[in-house]
């Protein structure tokens, strides 16, 4: 099967090593993705308007891979504040209420950035 790298441009892909996405034969895998927009960060502080931000971006990286948000089984979330739990839960269910795939939401001590509140990553099957 021929495997398909998909990059945002983001300096980081580089120097890590790592793609946006990953597609092989049907399945695409999400690399974990951040509220940024041109480099800037979305919603500082704001948990709601970063996971906005952040589903914005993995269904544009989906749409480059040749999926659709309603092609997502899972999703994992990663926060640093899980007392934010309802912000975040909200902006996913806005996006995925009819889709519904397997997902989870794990705390962790910090992100690459302190402003940034989660991270998500995503699995798609077309």
């Amino acid at each position: 099967m021929e495997r398909v790298n998909i990059a945002t441009g983001a300096p980081w892909e580089e120097i890590v090593g790592y793609s946006r996405a990953v597609r092989i034969g049907n399945v695409i895998e999400v690399s974990g993705t951040v509220a940024l927009k041109e480099g800037d960060l979305v919603g500082k502080g704001n948990a709601y308007l970063q996971t906005k931000r952040i589903l914005e971006i993995i269904e544009e990286v989906l749409i480059q891979a040749g999926a659709h948000m309603k092609d997502v089984i899972r999703t994992r979330i990663y926060v640093t504040d899980i007392s934010q739990w309802e912000e975040i839960g909200r902006a996913h269910g806005e996006v995925f209420h009819a889709i519904r795939p397997a997902t989870s939401m794990v705390e962790v001590a910090q992100l690459i950035d302190p402003d940034y509140l989660l991270e998500i990553e995503a699995s798609a099957v077309v």
